[in-house]
């Protein structure tokens, strides 16, 4: 057998074997592409045990079917709170009809003084269908470290009060209430309803 055939015989199956790749390839649901940091499979905030403004137990599994984007505040944040929470009702706005299909839950890192009442004021003002999540200290603790989430009581410049430091970032989970995508506050309304509704999508 000369040089040529055979290089030309490699060459074939070569050809064979890259349309077969490509043709499986395209059998295969290719992963959404996000623009937020994927974090799947790291199953955050499994074992969350929370109660809602309306003094109902919540776990993730609760909303099973709907994106739900998960944030950690506080209702007397001065700043990264409110605009945060202002960012997701215009997300909510981009996704029209599809916003019934996300469920927004502000976990407090400040329950002494996040009444459910307190809570559910300062929500329902961004969305009413953003839910307020509360608890025990011990709860909070829980489901902060559930999701890796950072937070601590650090007083003010007098002395007088305390502020929450925390950790300022929107955690997505799809309709199974696996977490998908870790985005940071900054990341921007179109960046954020991108990813929304490539969970949706899956």
């Amino acid at each position: 057998m000369s040089m040529f055939s055979a290089s030309r015989r490699l060459a074939l199956r070569l050809t064979v074997a890259a349309a077969f790749t490509a043709a499986l390839a395209a059998c295969g649901e290719s992963a959404p592409t996000f623009k937020g940091s994927d974090i799947s499979g790291t199953q955050l905030g499994r074992g969350m045990e929370l109660t809602d403004t309306n003094g109902k137990t919540r776990q993730l599994s609760d909303f099973a079917g709907k994106v739900v984007v998960v944030f950690f505040g506080f209702t007397q944040c001065p700043d990264v709170c409110p605009t945060s929470l202002a960012e997701l009702t215009e997300v909510m706005k981009k996704l029209g009809p599809d916003a019934d299909r996300v469920q927004v839950l502000l976990i407090t890192v400040d329950p002494e003084r996040d009444t459910q009442e307190v809570l559910k004021q300062y929500v329902s003002a961004f969305d009413p269908r953003f839910l307020g999540l509360t608890g025990t200290p011990d709860q909070i603790k829980k489901a902060a470290a559930s999701f890796k989430a950072y937070y601590a009581k650090a007083p003010t410049k007098d002395g007088s009060t305390y502020t929450m430091d925390h950790t300022a970032a929107f955690y997505l989970l799809d309709g199974k209430g696996e977490s998908r995508v870790l985005a940071n506050n900054n990341l921007g309304v179109d960046a954020l309803t991108h990813d929304i509704q490539a969970l949706l999508k899956g």
